[in-house]
């Protein structure tokens, strides 16, 4: 019962709940309550007569509208909860009549809240009061007192269960201990022990949290005490992101979603729902408390240029097209292909990514400054998700049209028997930093900007490789590279060959498997054909660029066990 079947009273509620006073909003619900009884599902109903009996005003809109007896139920009810909702609630000493709880109507009838939720629809006015502090449900006195005069037979069967002799309340409980003890919830015992005897599910219910209640050392199901710790919210976190990504592998069903979550929630003896709200607080926390760096503007602040800033980029379907139809120069080498996918950005498109990027940040950093990760909603955390990703993307986009320009300067910087390779991991590092501190509102060009970091981390990384390689004589060519010597005899050859190898896959037992298959294509160690960025990351389900910052990872730990172990000679 979460959507309204009738846009029209959907419509209403929503008009209802913005603009009519509290008392107005009061009088309406019970006005749905009183419609409510009177509804005959065989018949249809005109919605300006229902608006009217709603409201005591008969619009002229929806002239022709006849709503269905059935359908006017539903959205009776649901009209009634979803204003009822929006009324503020009344500290119950201030109001007018006596005032009876949730609790205290249950236990009068010694039936469970949810047969009270049910009675309502059946008439049982109820009001929001304040008791403590804390917003719940009130039953007027008078009302509940009409209630059961005009329902007799109605709470009699609902109270029916509290008739229960000692013999089947012994019965009840012997059968719910059995079906715990082989893993069942409570709802799920209650469920199955009412179909054997015939009985509603709360009667059964009702009986198990009794007895609990007053027997806590041989509880059936005994409830946990305390706020869980840190460390267990984590656990119960990690959980249930293990099986989400599980989940996304296998595709596995709802229903296997909700089983695992029965099972965490079994394990720290707590409800799936409380199970749910950990996870929301644990993920709220992640979000929330990464922190947003960004360059600020002015125009972030006005709302007039929020529209602007979030639209497409300029010239987005020509820059689309470029790239759809963009082929590398038949000269560029295959490890170089791929900076070749992506079109360059006019000033003015890069303005706009810029711009949208760091306003995204923006309006990121102040939500994550309003939300409380304790108590956070799904749909707060998913526009904090929804946020990053479209940072993301600006960050991606602005990074892969500038690649070109970090193999330009690490040409530049290439010295006889380098690699590129480590030079454009460098340089790749400084164009990302780069992308984060541009401030776009001075008006210059990124590529000015990005040229002179990108010099700058060279002047001081360059140095560095060259006093680590002097002082441990080892590297790409002397590791993996056995050139023949023409001052020895072929046989001397292959043996030093096969030395060379055999340290070298020594020193790749040191590495985690996927660096060492990653450096194996990538050289050609097996004798296969060396393989390109692109054609490992799409072996491995991964981007280019995580390849070539593997690779650059590996090759450096190599050197380093290489100078332990004095592997000079290779």
């Amino acid at each position: 019962m979460s959507e309204f079947k009738t846009q029209a009273l959907k419509d209403l509620a929503e008009q209802q709940t913005r603009f009519a006073p509290p008392a107005r909003r009061r009088a309406q619900v019970a006005a749905a309550v009183k419609l409510l009884a009177e509804i005959d599902p065989a018949r249809a109903y005109p919605y300006q007569y229902v608006c009217f009996r709603l409201t005591d005003f008969r619009p002229d809109a929806h002239a022709d509208l006849l709503i269905p007896g059935d359908a006017l139920r539903h959205d009776l009810e649901l009209f009634a909860r979803r204003v009822e909702r929006s009324v503020p609630a009344t500290p119950i000493e201030q109001t007018v009549e006596p005032m009876l709880t949730l609790e205290e109507v249950s236990k009068r009838f010694n039936v469970s809240t949810k047969t009270i939720s049910r009675w309502r629809v059946k008439g049982l006015t109820s009001r929001r009061v304040k008791v403590n502090g804390r917003s719940q449900l009130g039953f007027p006195r008078v009302a509940v007192e009409r209630f059961i005069a005009d329902h007799p037979t109605l709470v009699a069967k609902g109270a029916k269960f509290s008739h229960l002799s000692d013999e089947e309340k012994d019965g009840i409980l012997q059968q719910a201990r059995e079906l715990r003890d082989t893993g069942l919830t409570l709802t799920e015992v209650s469920k199955k022990v009412a179909a054997r005897l015939g009985r509603s599910p709360e009667a059964i219910r009702y009986t198990i949290k009794n007895f609990d209640r007053c027997h806590p050392d041989g509880a059936l199901f005994p409830a946990a005490s305390g706020p869980l710790s840190v460390v267990a919210k984590e656990q119960i976190f990690q959980a249930k992101r293990q099986h989400d990504l599980a989940r996304e592998h296998a595709k596995l069903s709802g229903d296997a979603v909700e089983d695992t979550v029965t099972t965490i929630a079994k394990q720290f003896g707590r409800t799936r729902s409380s199970m749910y709200r950990v996870v929301n607080e644990v993920r709220a926390k992640e979000l929330v408390n990464t922190t947003v760096d960004y360059i600020y503007n002015a125009e972030f602040d006005d709302p007039a240029r929020e529209a602007a800033m979030l639209a497409e980029m300029p010239g987005n379907a020509e820059f689309e097209a470029k790239r759809a139809g963009k082929t590398p120069p038949k000269d560029v080498p295959p490890q170089m292909m791929h900076l070749y996918e992506w079109p360059l950005l006019s000033k003015e498109q890069e303005q706009h990514v810029f711009r949208k990027m760091n306003f995204l940040k923006h309006k990121l950093h102040k939500l994550q400054n309003a939300i409380d990760p304790a108590r956070a909603r799904v749909h707060e955390l998913a526009a904090v998700e929804n946020l990053r990703e479209g940072v993301k993307k600006c960050r991606d986009l602005l990074i892969s049209c500038n690649q070109r320009l970090v193999y330009a300067q690490a040409k530049m910087k290439l010295a006889s028997g380098e690699s590129i390779d480590d030079l454009v991991s460098d340089g790749n590092l400084s164009l990302m930093r780069a992308v984060e501190k541009f401030d776009y509102g001075r008006g210059f060009k990124f590529s000015t900007y990005a040229t002179w970091a990108i010099m700058k981390n060279f002047a001081r990384s360059i140095p560095d490789s060259k006093t680590h390689k002097q002082r441990y004589m080892t590297g790409h060519d002397e590791l993996f590279e056995a050139k023949a010597d023409v001052r020895t005899d072929e046989q001397e050859v292959l043996a030093t060959a096969d030395a060379a190898k055999s340290r070298v896959a020594k020193l790749l037992e040191h590495l985690d498997a996927r660096t060492r298959e990653v450096i194996r294509m990538r050289t050609g160690l097996d004798g296969s054909q060396e393989m390109t960025l692109e054609q490992i990351g799409q072996h491995f389900g991964i981007t280019k660029e995580r390849v070539r910052q593997i690779n650059v990872r590996g090759m450096k730990q190599l050197r380093e066990w290489a100078a332990k172990e004095n592997v000079e000679s290779l």
